[in-house]
């Protein structure tokens, strides 16, 4: 019976690998312009077409940029649910993405004399850990802890920041900021950065996640209850903290590069679950490669939807994520 499920379990994390595989090739041939998987192949090989040029030049880096963000809304899932033991928690809901997003507008908007990207990510960092802190302060201020008080609290947040960021954008975009782009950014849209940008992400995206798996031995000891894992040497107040303050530089980097994007630090974490069990030292990096493949497939869609326009990511992601958010949450209080 035991090794029945091990190959279950091998045989579900293979699928989740090869649908990343299958999900990278998709979005490089998906778009205004279709290319065959021989175009792809060919491009990859070094061919010197204008095709192959813009293939690789512009297409493939948005699509590893994807792949990144995914990744880390897919991780930061994974561990929210666990610090705030709550199968709903995910950055979006939780009013950490709507917080990094704020600092990111503030940082566009306000000529700060810092480096464009460097301010960037300061504030969408700022953001998104202080808006974290927050919701759970409200919580636990109220004496609630369960699913329904951090989920109200992080709505509520989250909305308060939406109106703030859209005061902000009202107020202060001019001519030489154009509000209808920081309006589409915020709405989701995967920036195409160069190759050596994309390097910058990929270093960051693979430190930080490297540094939530390492939490991953105490969430599942947080998950047994703050006075059992006291015995087992978790402080949780300060395990907490040192948790979300990771989370909340892995949440700046995604909605620095992708926007706000929705729903993928919810989905990611379930599916791999169910692919690859309970234990958070496998659960965190399988989230990271769910959230990789939804992310550069909603991607694919709102790229190839309505040619020659696109449909903002967050749109894509909402309209996928949030049947799931329900069926997650009946099937929680059922």
């Amino acid at each position: 019976m035991i090794i029945g499920s091990l190959s279950a379990r091998r045989w579900r994390t293979i699928a989740v690998a090869s649908g990343l595989a299958l999900s990278l090739l998709l979005g490089l041939s998906a778009g205004h312009q279709w290319y065959s998987l021989p175009s792809i192949f060919r491009a990859l090989g070094g061919s010197d077409t204008l095709d192959a040029a813009l293939l690789l030049e512009w297409r493939a880096p948005r699509v590893l940029t994807a792949a990144f963000v995914g990744s880390l809304l897919g991780a930061c899932g994974a561990v929210f649910q666990g610090v705030f033991r709550n199968p709903l928690a995910e950055p979006y809901l939780l009013g950490t993405a709507g917080g990094g997003a704020l600092g990111a507008a503030l940082a566009l908007l306000v000529p700060l004399g810092l480096p464009g990207f460097l301010s960037l990510l300061g504030f969408s960092f700022l953001g998104a850990w202080g808006a974290t802190l927050i919701v759970l302060l409200i919580a636990r201020t109220a004496g609630r802890t369960d699913p329904v008080a951090l989920l109200l609290a992080g709505v509520t947040v989250a909305a308060m920041l939406q109106a703030l960021r859209s005061g902000l954008m009202l107020a202060l975009s001019d001519d030489n900021i154009s509000l209808q782009t920081i309006l589409s950014w915020t709405l989701g849209g995967i920036q195409t950065p160069s190759w050596g940008g994309l390097l910058m992400l990929a270093l960051l995206a693979a430190g930080l996640n490297f540094s939530l798996h390492r939490f991953s031995s105490g969430l599942d000891r947080l998950g047994l209850g703050d006075d059992y894992s006291a015995t087992l040497g978790i402080d949780p107040a300060n395990f907490i903290r040192r948790v979300v303050l990771v989370a909340a530089m892995a949440v700046a980097v995604a909605v620095a590069w992708g926007g706000l994007v929705a729903f993928v630090g919810l989905m990611a974490p379930h599916v791999a679950r169910w692919a690859v069990g309970p234990l958070h030292a496998r659960v965190i990096p399988a989230s990271a490669v769910v959230g990789a493949m939804v992310t550069v497939l909603c991607d694919a869609i709102a790229r190839a939807a309505l040619p020659p326009g696109e449909i903002p990511l967050g749109l894509i992601t909402a309209i996928v994520g949030g049947p799931f958010f329900l069926v997650i949450l009946m099937r929680h209080y059922r």
